[in-house]
């Protein structure tokens, strides 16, 4: 499967899915004007990337200081699809925040809370 690589703008993350190394990356800030238009070709790439991994290991890193609404939309959509693959697969989630950023942290312990089947791994970083 082709690896999935869109650059950062100033309202949406930085996209780097290297499906061959099952390495999943979301990285910047998340307010697109179209979050739906935005999104939909890298849910529909990663769909089709966790319908054929079976016995993988896929690390996922987190990496936004910043998401509105529509964008947590999505990103629920996004956990629930890997979710669901941790049936078949290892789920990692590297969740990186901004060490003094705790919006950013409780939304990622409630995605623990919310999608257990994911390993959870907070990590914080200085800004």
């Amino acid at each position: 499967m082709q690896d999935l690589y869109i650059d950062a703008t100033n309202t949406s993350p930085e996209v780097d899915f290297r499906f061959n190394e099952h390495q999943l990356v979301l990285r910047g800030e998340s307010y697109p004007e179209n979050a739906a238009a935005f999104f939909g070709p890298i849910t529909e790439a990663l769909r089709e990337y966790l319908e054929q991994s079976q016995d993988q290991t896929i690390e996922v890193i987190i990496e936004l200081t910043y998401f509105n609404s529509s964008s947590t939309k999505v990103l629920f959509n996004i956990f629930d699809m890997l979710n669901t693959a941790a049936a078949n697969n290892t789920i990692n989630l590297h969740w990186r925040h901004d060490e003094d950023d705790d919006t950013i942290l409780e939304f990622g312990e409630d995605l623990h809370e919310d999608f257990p089947a994911i390993n959870y791994i907070p990590e914080s970083f200085e800004s």
